[in-house]
């Protein structure tokens, strides 16, 4: 079993160390997924995978760079044999890292109805959510050549047993924890308490959580976890307060986040001494149309500018990318 449960906020012992050695590094996630609307409500069918062709050039982009992106797979795409042919090279030369993606409503076994609650794997009765998972991490074994080691609920929606699920199948890291957001409105977790610093799920089994990095910047962000949220129905007034510079919440992804905004974020995230930055953004963005943030083809090559610029400034604070392999090598199983 488990020692902590993913939805609970973790205690100060159970936080991660890493040798001084190792410095301060970052990750590149891709929620690698199928096209939907994200305005309508959610369907087992109806989707496409139109934007997996555009894998490649930002597989490219990435290996220029000197960058090693985790794809986070889903079903779909999992059984893709397109994706296959375009991750099996750089998964097995070690330029590119694969990973589990849970999207309950298009994820068998289908013994479920879709809604919202259900659209949260951790919601499921634990017997259907671990099905869910292991069929999907066998089918990307299977067509990937790769056995994945990171987990990604999709949503962000992990549940009460969702680290047993992940420690009784030998998975490394846990990276659903979206820090300083609060999901409960809609049937989810509630992250709004959760540290960014990397902790253990369960220090036994080596089961590590690595959140996505979101931070508060301002003159105000040392209240941020309590007062960002409790603004939540006056988002006028959240984003006044960031205009003047008291508050503003800045997760690590190029979808609704200016470079700029990055870039504060990366320094506050870095000066307070993050061993571990984890970036983020969806598959469907790489292609125009498939969400909000990328509407055109002139929105694409922002995307990449947002990428080049953010590499650029991480090589020049000295932030190296790193890969799950590399984390789970040097992170110090000793709570001394």
């Amino acid at each position: 079993m488990a020692g902590l449960r993913i939805p609970d906020v973790p205690r100060p012992e159970d936080r991660a160390r890493f040798p001084a050695g190792f410095g301060q590094r970052f990750i590149v996630t891709v929620d690698t997924e199928e096209e939907f609307d994200w305005g309508a409500p959610l369907e087992r069918t109806g989707h496409s995978l139109a934007s997996v062709p555009r894998l490649r050039k930002f597989q490219q982009f990435c290996e220029g760079l000197g960058v090693r992106p985790i794809y986070l797979v889903d079903y779909p795409v999992a059984q893709s044999p397109q994706a296959a042919e375009l991750l099996r090279a750089p998964l097995a030369a070690g330029r590119a890292e694969i990973g589990v993606q849970l999207h309950p409503w298009v994820s068998p076994p289908h013994d479920e109805e879709v809604t919202q609650h259900n659209s949260f794997a951790g919601n499921l009765p634990p017997a259907l959510e671990r099905a869910k998972f292991i069929k999907l991490r066998d089918t990307i074994e299977a067509n990937f050549g790769v056995v994945p080691q990171i987990y990604r609920a999709g949503r962000y929606g992990v549940g009460p047993e969702t680290a047993n699920i992940l420690s009784d199948c030998a998975m490394a890291i846990d990276s659903s924890v979206r820090a300083g957001f609060d999901y409960s409105s809609a049937g989810g977790p509630n992250f709004r308490d959760h540290p960014v610093t990397p902790y253990w799920l369960d220090r036994s089994n080596g089961l590590l959580e690595l959140p996505l990095t979101t931070i508060f910047w301002g003159l105000l962000r040392q209240q941020g976890r309590w007062l960002y949220p409790a603004l939540w129905r006056a988002p006028r007034l959240r984003g006044a307060l960031a205009r003047v510079g008291l508050l503003e919440r800045i997760p690590l992804t190029p979808e609704g986040v200016t470079v700029e905004e990055a870039i504060r974020g990366i320094d506050i995230a870095l000066d307070e001494g993050l061993p571990v930055l984890v970036f983020s953004f969806h598959s469907p963005s790489l292609s125009p149309g498939n969400t909000p943030y990328v509407a055109d083809e002139d929105a694409l090559d922002a995307l990449y500018d947002w990428w080049r610029r953010v590499f650029a400034y991480l090589a020049l604070r000295k932030v190296a990318a790193t890969s799950v392999a590399e984390i789970m090598g040097a992170v110090e199983l000793s709570s001394k």
